[in-house]
């Protein structure tokens, strides 16, 4: 399988399964499939609070979905998310 596949263990199926089961966090992952994004422009793009992106990323990050960084900004910190992930798969052995 490919970089671009995540394999989930029994152990972490929850946390996966968790983290995708929202429309919001879906949408996130695919924004982020195409280009990396800060929490504010997500947030814009998304039409959500920031403090409500900030959640969704916390637990995207938990289950592995995506990555971040910060970067400085014009005006501070940026938080920078991206995801190389393209397929999930659920190994049930």
């Amino acid at each position: 399988m490919s970089k671009e596949t995540m394999i989930v263990q029994s152990d972490r199926m929850h946390l996966v399964a968790k983290a995708l089961r929202t429309e919001l966090r879906r949408t996130i992952l695919k924004l982020l499939s195409k280009k990396e994004l800060d929490i504010t422009q997500l947030s814009e793009n998304l039409d959500k609070s920031l403090a409500g992106i900030h959640e969704q990323i916390k637990i995207l990050e938990e289950a592995g979905l995506i990555t971040s960084q910060y970067k400085p900004g014009r005006h501070g910190i940026r938080k920078i998310c991206r995801t190389s992930i393209k397929h999930v798969v659920f190994n049930l052995r």
